[in-house]
This record gives C-alpha cells, structure tokens and sequence, in this order.
C-alpha cells in the first residue's frame, strides 16, 4: 500500500503512517508489557492491514516470547505464541511470500513455523544448532537463517512445509521437487570450516511406508514421456537405497552415459550424457504397482549466456558424440568376446591337424579385430599416466569433444562440427569393418567349423 510505513522503537512503541510519514499514529499493542525492544516488524504481502510484531524483554529479566499480529492497521492485536516455551523470547518474526497463512519465528533458542498465522507454532530445528536466530529471510522458496555465533543456515525448499498439510496418512508421498537450475557445481558436506553447496540437480523427495521387499522406482520423463533415467532397489546398474519414512534421490538432469569396459583408460574424455535441456519434466514413483506422478520444470541459470536454443543444440551433439562412442564400446566389448574364443578354439586344437588351415583363419581373424580395435582405443593403456607415452585413438578424442562442448551452456562451434564429423566418419569406417568381418568371415568360419563336426567352443562371448 503506498505511504504505509510501520515502526517500532527499543522503548517498546509501535507506530504506523499511511500517508508516507505525514502523520503517525501509535498503535502500541494495548497489553504488551511496557519497555519492549521491538526488534522486528513484518507487513503482510497478503493483506495491507496485517502487520507482525516480534518484541524482547530479556534485558529486563523477562524471557518470554512476544510475538503479536493486527489485521486492521494496529487498532487492535492479538499476541500469537502458543507452542513456543515460556523461555524462548523471540527476536525475528517472517511471513512465508508463497504460502499463505505460513509463519516463520526466531528465538533465543532456536526455530518455529507456524502454518495457521501463528494461531500455533511448531518446532522447525532440524539439524541447525541451539543458538540464538537473529533474523530470517524467504528467498527463491529457501529460508535463510542468521545466527548469533554459528554462522548462516539455509533450509532449502519450503514448498515440502506446504506440501506436508495434504499429506493424511497416506502410506507412499511424492513431492513435487522445486525448479531446478540448469547448472553445474557440487556439493560437499564433509567440511568442518566451509559452507555446504545446495546439490546440483533435481532433488526429489518421498516417503514410502514399510519399502521392505517391494521394488520402488524413481523415474525420470521429458515432456514427451520418452524415459530418461531409472533408478530401481532391484536394478544391479542403477540402483538406489530406500528407507522407511522420508527419502530423497538427487537426479543430475542426465540421461545413460556411453557404454564403458572393464580397464578403460580415458585422457580427459566424457562419456555422461548431456544435462537436460530447460523445460518441463516429470517424475515417477513406482511402490510395486502403484504410481505417483509430479512434473517439474529445469530452468536456465539466469548467468548463461546462451538461450534455450543454444542449449538444445548442445544437448543434441553431445547425444550424436555419445551415440557413435557408445556403439563403437560396444564392438570393442564384443571384439574381445570373439577373440577370446578364437584363442580359445586354436588352444583347443593346437595338435590337430585337420583344422591346419581353419587355426590359421582365426589367427588372421583375431588379428584383423585386434587391429579394429587398436584404432578406435589405445590399448597399451593401463593406468592414468599411459596416455602421456601412448596416444589417444579415435573415442577417446571424440569423448574430449564431449567435456569441452559440456563445460557450459554454449552451443558447438563450427570447428567442433567439423572435429566431430570426422571423428565419427573414421569411427564408422572401423565399425563397418567389424561388421563386415562379422557378417562374412565369421560366418565363413563357423560354416568351416561345422562342416568338420567339432565341439563347439564353452566360453562366454559374443556369437553370430
């Protein structure tokens, strides 16, 4: 409301102007104890009539807590501290901007929320330590906390507060996770002498009733539906603990990575796959048979420099980079499969001699796949430091295109198209001579292998 200004003293008066300090008048709650500190004022958003007050009388001897509301421009109060002890003297009173009706109070001794405008107060501490709370601020749906000796807390999402009110008793509860910012970063919460980053990612919170022995499943959709990420409680690849009561996974907007193998030694090379493009998602809960759905939205981290477009445009070379390295992993992983066999079948047969010439077709084989695969991976590579003698081969470069493209929001640059283009070009050159080697000369052998009645080989592997 324009011109209304609300203040209040140390010596306990509370005045208010609504024509921008021409005249003030005292509306000094008529049963506050007289020489309260008034050491916070909050005018409603909601109402330009409500006002709240919180007072101290703790230098005086008096610790009680003194927290009073009006709704008619202070004519009359209604002091608000039912739940908070009798020795809890209040210092900060906060008005949710979101939630209507929510309250947020700091004491001497820690934290109070209140869901009904103060009509009762609940404990909101948490993990945040016993100290006085000085004041308090709503930020971005967070609550930011000043203590008087322990530093600044943050309690992130308070839409799950306002969720909690329609929760009933029910056995399995998804809530609906907050915007989430497409950005990097990390999060540590080891650290002793240093802050604690919020997770970088969509945090997703549930509570399942007794999880014991059922399959409970976090499933993430793009606005199409298309499935991005799965975890399950009884997936080996992708699985994920469950609790009784309150839970939360933490998704990195990422779909699957490129397929990687046993001793793989990259040279700053990315397999992930991109972070998820802004828009709107959704997320499943799957408690065996029943299903709980809520949408979300990614948003832009408003310091890119670059739009949803460019953004887009990353997402889709990144995924074209990962679908050519992922299949060229996946021949290796099946390369070595056959070569294990072919070893196996000349180890088998080194002193029969009816299969002379076959031994030799898979001597040559095996040879041809190695050679396959020395060109798309450095397998003289065995530990991190190899790549400084042995150089990078063919994934590994376009999995370097991968980090470079990914360390931001920005789009490819014409060179990396064109990096990118011939990469995959020798890459699927290789690969169609593995497929051609597989179609035909494989097929070849194992016609040659049959029409001489041997034994079939007993080794896991790849078969045609």
């Amino acid at each position: 409301e324009d011109g209304l200004i609300w203040t209040g003293s140390d010596d306990g008066l509370v005045h208010v102007t609504k024509d921008g300090g021409e005249n003030w008048t005292n509306v000094t709650p008529k049963k506050m104890p007289e020489w309260m500190m008034i050491n916070s004022i909050e005018p409603s958003v909601y109402n330009e009539g409500t006002c709240y007050v919180a007072g101290t009388k703790y230098k005086t001897g008096d610790f009680e807590p003194y927290l009073y509301k009006t709704n008619d421009y202070g004519k009359s109060w209604k002091k608000i501290t039912n739940g908070i002890p009798s020795e809890h003297f209040t210092r900060v009173l906060r008005e949710d901007p979101i939630k209507e009706g929510f309250l947020y109070a700091g004491t001497e001794t820690g934290i109070y929320y209140s869901h009904n405008e103060g009509t009762y107060w609940q404990p909101l501490q948490l993990n945040l330590p016993i100290v006085p709370i000085t004041d308090l601020a709503v930020k971005n749906n967070n609550l930011i906390v000043a203590t008087q000796g322990r530093s600044l807390w943050i309690l992130d999402d308070l839409s799950l507060l306002h969720q909690a009110l329609d929760i009933d008793n029910k056995e399995n509860i998804l809530f609906k996770p907050k915007d989430t910012y497409r950005i990097g970063g990390s999060s540590n919460d080891k650290s002793l002498t240093t802050g604690t980053n919020h997770p970088s990612g969509v945090i997703t919170y549930f509570y399942v009733k007794n999880p014991e022995e059922k399959e409970i499943k976090l499933s993430y959709l793009n606005s199409k539906n298309d499935t991005i990420k799965t975890v399950s409680t009884k997936n080996k690849k992708d699985k994920f603990k469950v609790k009784e009561g309150s839970n939360n996974y933490v998704w990195n907007t990422r779909g699957k990575s490129a397929e990687n193998f046993e001793g793989m030694i990259l040279w700053w090379a990315s397999l992930n796959a991109p972070k998820a493009v802004p828009g709107n998602y959704k997320v499943v809960l799957s408690v065996e048979d029943e299903n709980y759905t809520q949408s979300f939205d990614i948003v832009s981290n408003p310091n890119s420099e670059t739009d949803v477009v460019g953004m887009q445009k990353q997402f889709d070379f990144i995924t074209d980079i990962n679908d050519t390295v992922d299949n060229a992993h996946k021949s290796i992983k099946k390369i070595r499969a056959i070569n294990k066999q072919l070893t196996a079948f000349q180890e088998q047969y080194k002193d029969d001699e009816r299969v002379e010439e076959l031994k030799e077709k898979a001597k040559k084989l095996s040879e041809d796949f190695s050679e396959i695969e020395k060109a798309l991976y450095q397998t003289q590579n065995k530990s991190g430091q190899d790549p400084l003698n042995f150089p990078i081969k063919l994934t590994n470069k376009l999995g370097h295109l991968n980090s470079l493209v990914g360390m931001g929001d920005f789009p490819p640059t014409e060179q990396d198209v064109a990096v990118k283009d011939e990469l995959t070009r020798k890459i699927n050159s290789e690969l169609e001579k593995f497929n051609a080697l597989v179609s035909d000369e494989i097929k070849m052998f194992n016609a040659e292998f049959n029409s001489l009645n041997l034994n079939y080989l007993f080794t896991e592997g790849y078969t045609n």
